[in-house]
């Protein structure tokens, strides 16, 4: 019964911290958050604004998820204490038993890490949803694929959170893949979560296109800013902005519109572009691509200085040597590397098909303790 007294000290070594978590996630606001917001959902005219509906029905869900999955992981604590019990009490059974209590602590112990993960998501825009925009580097086919290969990993990734994802803007490779893309990605803490991937990502691989088949490196940018909901106090005038119009694109057909309706703002003050075109409508295009044009400018507006725009922003970086956050390499051996936290994955198909929970986790814990250093 050796290893059933080993799985019991395990598992009372969470007793404490679990109840912490509890407080961690503030549970108790949110059940009273939840329960005001389906009283206001009960309210005559309330679903006549459907955007404003849309966002209540959305927090709501995103409440009920972080209180059920707290609630499971009870459950789980309590089912494995139940087996362990039965374990020391049925000698013939306790093998079996403790086999199962084993690989339900092995759940308990991930969602518990997620949990608590997730309370390091205290920024001011971590809730919010996120728009996330790749350009690919220099290096022409090879760097517009690797452009393309990040794009399905980071909505696969989206996907497997159950986020949501709309292409806002997108600029086919010559050849293969994209030369840019900036996507919407709709979720609760979608930003808190994506803000780890800005900057330089790198790819190292024997290169498809080369017929030499020789090992090739190549670069794309990755870039994230919250997309905050509400109106945004930011001035522009109409001398500091160039539009411009033109015909979208799309791979094999898709995100493609008929008339000059994708539009490009420039705001000349700063240099910022900003790029929309997945309405049919112009007008529709303009207003998020000014939406995202003030976005941008708040968050500048909101630093003294603009080499502390990182806090919120992300300094990017050179799209190039040097400046890479992680490199994914496929040859001569296989490993994705986050240059900042030092984690690590020894399975880059894994990482290319959406797994970076790792990768975020260990991101969001490292800036926690870089900022605590700080202060």
């Amino acid at each position: 019964m050796i290893e059933a007294e080993q799985l019991k000290y395990k598992l009372n070594s969470f007793q404490e911290p679990l109840e912490d978590l509890s407080g961690s996630l503030a549970l108790e606001a949110k059940k009273e958050r939840i329960d005001q917001l389906e009283l206001n959902m009960e309210e005559p005219g309330f679903w006549d604004n459907v955007e404003e509906s849309q966002n209540v029905m959305k927090e709501v869900k995103s409440l009920k998820g972080v209180v059920e999955e707290y609630d499971d992981l009870k459950t789980k604590y309590e089912d494995i204490e139940t087996l362990i019990d039965m374990a020391e009490e049925d000698e013939d059974e306790d093998a079996d038993l403790i086999e199962e209590a084993t690989d339900l602590m092995d759940e308990f112990e991930k969602t518990y890490e997620e949990l608590r993960i997730s309370t390091l998501l205290t920024g001011e825009y971590d809730k919010d949803d996120a728009i996330l925009t790749l350009h690919a580097g220099a290096g022409g086919t090879e760097s517009c694929d690797w452009a393309g290969m990040l794009y399905r990993m980071f909505t696969r990734w989206a996907g497997k959170k159950g986020y949501g994802t709309e292409v806002l803007d997108y600029l086919d490779g010559d050849e293969a893949g994209i030369k840019s893309v900036t996507v919407k990605i709709t979720g609760m803490n979608a930003y808190g979560y994506l803000r780890s991937e800005k900057g330089v990502h790198r790819l190292v691989r024997i290169s498809p296109f080369n017929a030499a088949g020789k090992r090739q490196t190549s670069f794309a940018s990755c870039d994230v800013m919250p997309d905050i909901k509400d109106d945004i106090e930011v001035e522009i005038a109409d001398e500091d902005i160039r539009i411009d119009t033109y015909r979208a694109s799309g791979a094999g057909g898709q995100h493609i519109n008929k008339t000059d309706s994708a539009i490009r703002i420039t705001h000349l003050p700063t240099g910022i572009v900003v790029q929309c075109q997945n309405e049919r409508s112009q007008h529709k295009n303009k207003d998020q691509a000014m939406k995202m044009l003030k976005t941008k400018l708040y968050l500048l507006k909101q630093q003294q200085h603009l080499e502390k725009l990182s806090d919120i922003r992300g300094d990017v970086g050179d799209n190039g040597w040097g400046n890479q956050i992680r490199s994914y390499v496929l040859q001569p051996y296989t490993m994705v590397k986050d240059h900042r936290t030092n984690f690590e994955s020894g399975n880059p198909s894994a990482v290319l098909d959406g797994d970076l929970d790792g990768f975020m986790n260990a991101y969001l814990a490292w800036d926690n303790n870089s900022k605590q250093e700080e202060n």
